[in-house]
């Protein structure tokens, strides 16, 4: 685990669940591992993160709940400040996560918790970064088989196609074509 608790790659999807409704530690397990099966995280893992959420005033503890015959649970809801620490690992998952990554992933998956100005412009420039990174690829070499130069093949499709769909993606955004939270499609 990263000295910084928050540089967990769990923190942000954990955060993105406490966003749509406060939870307890099961709760929030449970609907980690059924939204995004590729984040490895165990029950006591979460546990121990919302922990260190709440000792950076993140999330904050309500009083154990017990909810029928089952025993009592600490419910975690989001503070402002993991609200804003929230939007902006959005941000920098958005902007910096590698291409085809997990951080990009989730970061893609709350979109919507940026302005739509700043989710475009983020967007875009990912785009521009991007092409960047295409066009310093090497060319195939004449002279070396196809198999000797396989991964840049791949690397090369991996960056076209992101490109292609966030080019048709940002406008969506910028028009209101993608609805927004709290918005009806325009």
């Amino acid at each position: 685990m990263p000295l910084d608790a928050t540089r967990n790659a769990l923190v942000l999807p954990m955060l993105g669940l406490l966003v749509e409704q406060p939870a307890h530690a099961y709760d929030v397990a449970a609907r980690l591992a059924g939204r995004y099966p590729l984040l490895a995280g165990t029950r006591s893992s979460v546990t121990t993160l919302l922990k260190s959420l709440a000792g950076a005033d993140l999330v904050r503890a309500r009083d154990p709940e017990r909810a029928g015959r089952r025993p009592a649970r600490t419910v975690y809801e989001l503070t402002a400040a993991g609200l804003e620490l929230f939007r902006n690992r959005v941000g920098e998952g958005l902007g910096e996560g590698p291409p085809a990554s997990a951080a990009f992933l989730t970061a893609l998956a709350y979109l919507g918790i940026l302005p739509r100005a700043t989710a475009a412009a983020v967007l875009a420039e990912r785009v521009e970064r991007l092409s960047r990174e295409l066009t310093r690829l090497p060319p195939d070499p004449p002279e070396l088989a196809e198999i000797q130069m396989i991964e840049v093949a791949y690397w090369r499709t991996v960056l076209h196609n992101e490109i292609t769909w966030l080019s048709t993606l940002v406008p969506r955004v910028e028009s209101g074509d993608l609805a927004w939270p709290g918005q009806a499609r325009q």
